[in-house]
């Protein structure tokens, strides 16, 4: 029986280094358990979706990103829909909100290496959104105007930039304007302003914030959280609601699911995808059932449907 192969792309600059350090600890939980296991190194934003593609063709069975949602997001894009490929994520970012969906807990500890090595598998949904993927999510509005003012080109939270990030969130608490959103979805069509819209595919964002406490991903649908607008005492208090997932029942609050949806704005507004940002005005969303084989740790606390014969 040919042995399976696995590949380890490390984004060096992730968790302000922190994934660089971890080639040491993977090198040794591989041959600890004598898999066949190559380590490779990003050198550019963007480079990571080559090496994901290269290493699938050649055979290799499990492709695992070592960094945050957005190396996770680039080395699975090029792996949906085959069959014989399976993603991993081994976290190592400055958020890690994606982990979350696969049972496993934000930094491992060593009885997590055995769980992951044991390689349960399971097919997730991919959230599509004009031309590109996402499987923890997509954000507008408040979350999105923070992350477009703290993160790099590449994605990740600046070096330093806790601080700057605190300082950030205050300010747009303060500060931020909503934008009048136009919203198509199953043929209806509703004009609002927009404090927060979330569409995601998991539950949490910000390295915390359960904005959509409710998603499973691998349920066919996208759960969606739109924030009317609020004012600076509102804005206060459903945000201090949203880590635990409490602002569901805020009649400011819109939560429904759906397989696709439209979104209008008159203007570029920043959004984001697994963190990565982006502008558009306009938004064309749609799940994609089953499109991506990922490790996940069935004993985990993980945001997934089981089907019944692996109960």
């Amino acid at each position: 029986m040919k042995e399976d192969k696995w590949v380890f792309i490390i984004n060096p600059i992730a968790g302000n280094g922190f994934a660089a350090e971890m080639e040491s600890v993977i090198k040794a939980e591989v041959e600890k358990r004598g898999i066949n296991g190559e380590i490779v190194f990003t050198e550019k934003h963007g480079h990571a979706p080559e090496i994901s593609e290269r290493y699938a063709s050649a055979g290799y069975r499990y492709i695992i990103g070592v960094g945050g949602d957005g190396t996770f997001n680039e080395i699975a894009a090029p792996l949906l829909h085959k069959k014989n490929v399976v993603a991993g994520i081994i976290p190592a970012g400055s958020g890690n909100d994606f982990i979350q969906i696969t049972g496993f807990p934000s930094r491992f500890r060593a009885e997590n290496w055995n769980s992951f090595f044991r390689a349960e598998t399971i097919a997730i949904d991919a959230g599509f959104c004009n031309g590109k993927y996402f499987f923890n999510g997509l954000g507008l509005g408040f979350d999105a105007n923070v992350a477009s003012k703290n993160y790099t080109a590449e994605g990740e939270l600046q070096r330093g930039g806790k601080y700057k990030y605190i300082w950030h969130i205050l300010g747009t608490i303060l500060f931020y304007r909503e934008k009048r959103m136009i919203t198509v979805n199953n043929d209806s069509r509703n004009e609002d302003d927009c404090f927060i819209n979330t569409v995601s595919n998991g539950r949490r964002y910000a390295g915390g914030f359960l904005l959509t406490p409710e998603a499973i991903a691998n349920d066919g649908l996208l759960d969606v959280c739109n924030i009317k607008r609020l004012g600076l005492l509102q804005r206060l208090k459903i945000l201090s609601m949203v880590p635990k997932g409490r602002h569901l029942g805020d009649k400011r609050v819109n939560y429904y699911r759906t397989t696709q949806l439209e979104l209008e704005f008159g203007q570029k507004v920043p959004y984001h995808l697994d963190g990565e940002v982006f502008f558009s005005e306009r938004f064309d969303i749609r799940i994609i059932p089953g499109a991506l084989n990922i490790i996940y740790n069935p004993s985990g606390r993980h945001f997934l449907k089981i089907p019944p014969e692996e109960i």
